[in-house]
């Protein structure tokens, strides 16, 4: 039993043996793996705590998706800090020892990690502001699609041809950003038409809304209408405007299925889309284009 404990009380003996000092605090090896799994239960705990307040806990209270993701967010963030400090605090090592290293992390946030700091605090911007939030349909700058995920140095954007994007924080509070559902999922689809002078213009403006009114994406409120945008050169122009909050993603196909069936109704009652046309008017033959100058 004896041959068993001496190696046991040599490795708990070098597990103890101080490495550093904090200020009057000593740290072996044995407080540091101590620490390490101590914070990673920490990180897990917090993880699961997100999970539980977005997906449950604040299902009946919180409707909307990415304030309940918001609020998961923060509460996972302040666990996660206030957890460490607490930890810190329990394994003796007194804080206030760790200002020179906190003063030189500020310096090396200052000179070489500038990005990194605009990003998180970008991110913090967002969680708090939310400009925008998990489910929102967005654009910056060329890219288009899903907010899925808002992390504390990124977000996630989902495009239509399922890629998702990772964009840094910062582009949100530092550039333009395009919130197609800021506010609600509706969006408003603008479709030109044109067709033949010889058209009535009532009977377009009624054939154009049935076929606001038969498709099936389409709201009833707000409800669809008709622009007399102006006479063209070859045809008398309209803009059928139409609102849907279930084609929010793909609002050119939208698009699309109501040009295919503009087309059809047209043609089951008579109205004409018109080729484009340009009339070039002569004068008579027997009159010179140009007109002799003298002395040629």
């Amino acid at each position: 039993m004896q041959s068993v404990q001496e190696p046991w009380s040599h490795v708990e003996a070098f597990l103890s043996r101080p490495l550093l000092a904090i200020g009057r605090s000593e740290v072996s090896l044995l407080k540091i793996i101590t620490i390490l799994i101590a914070l990673a239960l920490i990180v897990m705990a917090a993880r699961y705590l997100k999970r539980l307040l977005v997906q449950r806990l604040l299902v009946e209270k919180v409707h909307d998706e990415g304030a309940r993701f918001a609020l998961g967010t923060i509460t996972q963030y302040l666990v996660v800090i206030f957890g460490a400090l607490i930890v810190l605090q329990s394994a003796g090592i007194n804080l206030s020892s760790l200002t020179v290293l906190s003063g030189t992390i500020g310096i090396g946030i200052g000179f070489g990690l500038q990005n990194i700091a605009n990003n998180f605090f970008s991110g913090i911007i967002i969680l708090l502001e939310r400009p925008v939030k998990v489910g929102d349909r967005i654009q910056v700058g060329d890219v288009n699609g899903d907010v899925v995920r808002i992390a504390i140095r990124s977000t996630t954007i989902l495009t239509n041809d399922n890629i998702n994007i990772i964009i840094p924080n910062s582009e949100f509070v530092s550039n333009q950003v395009i919130n197609w559902s800021h506010n609600d999922r509706n969006l408003r689809v603008s479709v030109p038409v044109g067709v033949s002078y010889s058209s009535d213009p009532e009977e377009v403006r009624s054939i154009l809304l049935q076929v606001a009114t038969d498709h099936p994406d389409i709201l009833a409120s707000p409800a669809a209408d008709v622009i007399f945008s102006g006479f063209g050169g070859s045809s008398l122009d309209f803009v059928l405007r139409v609102w849907t909050s279930t084609r929010i993603q793909t609002p050119k196909i939208l698009q699309s299925e109501i040009n295919f069936r503009i087309f059809e109704a047209f043609g089951r009652n008579g109205i004409e889309i018109p080729f484009p046309q340009t009339d070039i008017h002569l004068r008579s033959a027997s009159v010179p284009l140009f007109s002799e100058q003298p002395g040629t």
